[in-house]
């Protein structure tokens, strides 16, 4: 059964929360959210603006056809769009998790038309081939329920030469928005590299955290030099930043930068970076989504305090 697996340590943090009276820790947006509007960073090549903190899917919503939990994936992605959310990004990679984005955008579609139009849908291609990457990007569309993607990227770079050429034919046809291409876990930043320096692309992907920190030397500074948007997987390393915290109250001094929660302490330190345009969260949970949101709210942290976020996560 796919899980949330930060929600074990997140759960563990937010009881100590509870027990030291710090209730906003779990409480959602509601009246914030009312009195102020989620942060936008602009998409460099067309100055379109994105909702900072997005939605990934990988496990989260790999929940097959079981009824009730694609019930809750909907109330999930109902709270998403709710607090102010906008990019879901997805893969074939991640089993039924385009379907049931489908299934979800469908179900909020007829609920709450509104909600569902808020969508900025971000899928991959992953396979080899160019035919069978043009069968599989065919079979999104219709998963997803969508005629066409605002986003369509190349999966930890795999065959990118063959769709990439396949990818700039159907954003000049108007088949596609944007076009990107994706890595994680730190690997192959070379190559990703090379290419952003030297193919017209829109959007770059890549992991990102106040631990994982690689991208700072090359690929950030790229993307802000060559006017590419860049999405961040990995924010809590699957989870590992809150087993890093486990025991440790957060600072007073993070509501500077208003983050009310550990959650939204990482997700600051990410967008705060000027090359940012969104971070891409999974969760599976209506609370957690919450929390997740709040982080595109309010101010974020300038340099000087995410050096001292770096250090109170190291426990220097």
């Amino acid at each position: 059964m796919p899980v949330d697996r930060a929600y074990p340590n997140r759960r563990a943090v937010l009881k100590r929360f509870a027990a030291l009276g710090v209730g906003a820790a779990l409480t959602p947006l509601g009246a914030v959210a009312a009195a102020q509007s989620m942060r936008h960073h602009m998409i460099p090549t067309t100055g379109e603006a994105l909702p900072v903190i997005g939605m990934g899917s990988w496990q989260t919503f790999d929940v097959g056809a079981d009824a009730e939990r694609r019930e809750v994936r909907v109330a999930v992605l109902e709270a998403f769009f709710q607090n102010g959310g906008g990019l879901i990004d997805s893969s074939p990679m991640y089993g039924s998790s385009e379907a049931v984005i489908g299934h979800c955008l469908r179900e909020l579609g007829r609920r709450s038309p509104a909600l569902a139009e808020r969508v900025f849908s971000a899928t991959k291609v992953w396979t080899p081939g160019r035919a069978a990457g043009v069968e599989q990007m065919v079979r999104s569309e219709a998963l997803w329920g969508l005629d066409r993607f605002d986003l369509l990227q190349i999966h930890n770079l795999v065959d990118w030469e063959a769709h990439l050429e396949t990818l700039l034919q159907w954003k000049a046809e108007g088949r596609v928005r944007y076009i990107g291409i994706t890595t994680s876990h730190g690997r192959r930043h070379a190559l990703l590299a090379d290419i952003m320096a030297k193919q017209p692309i829109d959007f770059v992907q890549l992991t990102y955290n106040v631990l994982d920190r690689e991208a700072e030397q090359r690929l950030l500074p790229l993307a802000r030099e060559r006017g590419l948007a860049v999405i961040v997987n990995r924010p809590f390393r699957r989870g590992g930043l809150f087993d890093t915290v486990a025991g440790k109250t957060l600072p007073d001094w993070a509501a500077e930068f208003d983050a009310g929660n550990w959650a939204q302490f990482f997700l600051k330190f990410i967008v705060s970076h000027p090359a940012v345009t969104c971070a891409i969260p999974a969760t599976s949970r209506v609370d957690h989504m919450n929390q997740n949101m709040g982080a595109g709210y309010g101010r974020l942290p300038e340099p000087a305090l995410r050096q001292r976020m770096i250090a109170e996560v190291l426990g220097r």
